[in-house]
C-alpha cells in the first residue's frame, strides 16, 4: 500500500473528497497515517490487521480507564473499507517540545505496573510479522535474504520461549521507543498502541538497548532511560537473545516497503548483510 491507494481508502470511507491537501500523511509503515482535522486516522495495508486494529482500540479504552495517558479513540471499533481496516483517534494538540527518554521510561513505569487487563492480550510476538512483510516485499529482495531470515526467525522463536525473565511478565507496549510518546501541554502520552501485549517486561527494554546500539542514540540519552526506568536490561542473560529476534524482525519489516522504495531496499541489504556477518555495531538507519 502506498499513499495514494491509502488516499483512495480515506475517500471510500467518507473522511475526505481525495484531495491531497485534506489529509496530512504523518506515517507510512504498516499503516498509513494521516491528520484530517481533528482526528488522526490509521489505515492498515491489509485486512489481516483488522484484529490488530480492534484490539488496539480496546487497549485505549482500557489505558484511560486505568490512568495511562495515551491517545484515545474517537471510534469504538475500525472500520474495514475496500480490505483496509481503518481507526480514527483524536488528534493530539501539537507537542511542546521532543519526546525524550525520561518521558518514555515514567510511561512505561506505568504500564508495568498494571495487572493483567480484563480482555485477553496476546503475547508480544516479536518474530510474527516476518512472513507477512517477506511475503508484501516479493521479488523486490533477494530470495536468499529472505530465505535466510525465515531461518533465522525459526532459530529465534525457540530460544525465546526459552527465556528466563528478570521482571514479572505482564502488560508491555511492544514498541517503546520516544517516537511513540507525545509531549503535549498535559504532558507526555503514549502513541501507537497496536503492539501492546502481554509478555516478558524486558522487551520494552531491549528496544532502547536496540536503539543504543544499532541506531544511534547517544550513551548519555540511554543512559538517561536506564537511571529512568530503574533497570539496565543489558545485564539481563537474555537479552542477547531478545534483542537477535527484534532485529530480525526489524530487517523484515523494511522489506515490505522494498517494492515501491528504493532506500527499502538499500537499507534491507544493508540490515541484512550486517545480521549475515555478525556485525553487532553495524549502523541502521530508521525507515
Amino acid at each position: 500500500m502506498d499513499e495514494a491507494r491509502a488516499r483512495d481508502v480515506l475517500a471510500a470511507a467518507g473522511l475526505t473528497r481525495g484531495g491531497p491537501g485534506e489529509a496530512a500523511l504523518l506515517a507510512l509503515g504498516e499503516n498509513a497515517v494521516f491528520a484530517v482535522g481533528d482526528l488522526v486516522v490509521k489505515v492498515g495495508r491489509e485486512a489481516a490487521l483488522l484484529e490488530r486494529a480492534e484490539r488496539e482500540l480496546v487497549v485505549s479504552g482500557w489505558f484511560a480507564a486505568s490512568g495511562v495517558p495515551a491517545v484515545r479513540a474517537a471510534e469504538p471499533r475500525p472500520r474495514l473499507v475496500d480490505g483496509h481496516p481503518l481507526t480514527l483517534w483524536h488528534r493530539l494538540p501539537d507537542p511542546v517540545r521532543p519526546a525524550g527518554p525520561e518521558d518514555l521510561a515514567a510511561l512505561l513505569r506505568l504500564v508495568h505496573a498494571l495487572p493483567e487487563p480484563p480482555f485477553t492480550l496476546p503475547a508480544r510476538d516479536l518474530l510474527d510479522g516476518v512472513e507477512r512483510w517477506l511475503r508484501l516485499a516479493g521479488e523486490a529482495v533477494d530470495p536468499a535474504d529472505a530465505a535466510y531470515l525465515r531461518a533465522r526467525r525459526d532459530a529465534f522463536a525457540g530460544e525465546v520461549a526459552a527465556l528466563t525473565p528478570h521482571l514479572p511478565p505482564g502488560p508491555v507496549h511492544g514498541d517503546a521507543l520516544p517516537r511513540n510518546v507525545h509531549v503535549g501541554p498535559d504532558g507526555p502520552v503514549l502513541v501507537d498502541l497496536e503492539t501492546v501485549s502481554a509478555d516478558l517486561r524486558e522487551h520494552d527494554l531491549v528496544v532502547m538497548a536496540l536503539a543504543r546500539d544499532r541506531y544511534g542514540m547517544p550513551a548519555e540519552e540511554y543512559g538517561a532511560f536506564v537511571a529512568a526506568y530503574g533497570w539496565d536490561v543489558r545485564d539481563w542473560a537474555g537479552c542477547a537473545v531478545l534483542r537477535g529476534a527484534r532485529e530480525t524482525a526489524g530487517c523484515a519489516w523494511v522489506a515490505q516497503h522494498a517494492p515501491t522504495d528504493p532506500a527499502a531496499r538499500a537499507e534491507f541489504r544493508r540490515r541484512v548483510a550486517s545480521l549475515r556477518d555478525g556485525d553487532r555495531e553495524a549502523r541502521w538507519y530508521a525507515f
